[in-house]
């Protein structure tokens, strides 16, 4: 129903952002991660939004960028992760963070976030690592490779099965990738191809 809002912020409070549109003010339940990027009240800016519909309530999540709404998502998507702890995630975690935490298998850093405990970390790190198993860049088969390797080339398709992870396609994924200095830490190059996806 609602893809972005775009206006003024009137208020802010944790786990809370109020977008004022033309007269009209939008409550966002929202990350810390959000409210650390939006400018002070009265500044503009525009939340990518998500109506979650309930049958006692209509609710409306807000995000600063589209990979955090997108990271809401699969989040949510999980058995056991409602949007309370979604949001808890994204607090601690940046959307690269958590990709990045899937693809390498780190559970604990899951735990981080307030309601999450071991189970649920690890069912986290499960069911995201099953949506790139088995996936292919540019020739190169993710299967068989070891989160957090040395090598350059190890780097390059974590970041990409990151990417996938986060929402992209593999040709998506493969070509933000190929356009980095593969030398870099996988951490790194996810961050310069979120950054590119960002300024389409």
């Amino acid at each position: 129903m609602f893809y972005s809002l775009t206006g003024t912020v009137s208020h802010t409070e944790p786990g809370v952002a109020v977008i004022d549109v033309g007269g009209v003010a939008f409550k966002c339940l929202t990350s810390m991660g959000t409210l650390r990027a939006l400018p002070r009240t009265g500044g503009k800016a525009t939340l990518y939004t998500y109506l979650n519909v309930r049958e006692d309530a209509l609710d409306l999540y807000g995000f600063y960028t589209q990979q955090e709404l997108n990271c809401y998502k699969l989040l949510t998507a999980i058995s056991g992760v409602g949007p309370k702890a979604a949001l808890a995630i994204l607090s601690e975690m940046a959307p690269e963070d958590v990709a990045l935490a899937a693809a390498a298998g780190d559970a604990k850093r899951f735990t981080k976030a307030n309601g999450v405990g071991a189970k649920l970390a690890q069912r986290i790190v499960l069911e995201l690592k099953d949506k790139v198993k088995g996936l292919s860049f540019a020739g190169t088969d993710l299967s068989g490779i070891e989160p957090g390797g040395p090598s350059a080339a190890g780097n390059a398709a974590q970041a990409a099965e990151a990417l996938v992870t986060l929402g992209y396609t593999p040709s998506e994924a493969a070509a933000a990738v190929g356009r980095l200095d593969s030398s870099l830490p996988a951490e790194e190059l996810i961050r310069l191809a979120l950054k590119g996806f960002g300024s389409r």
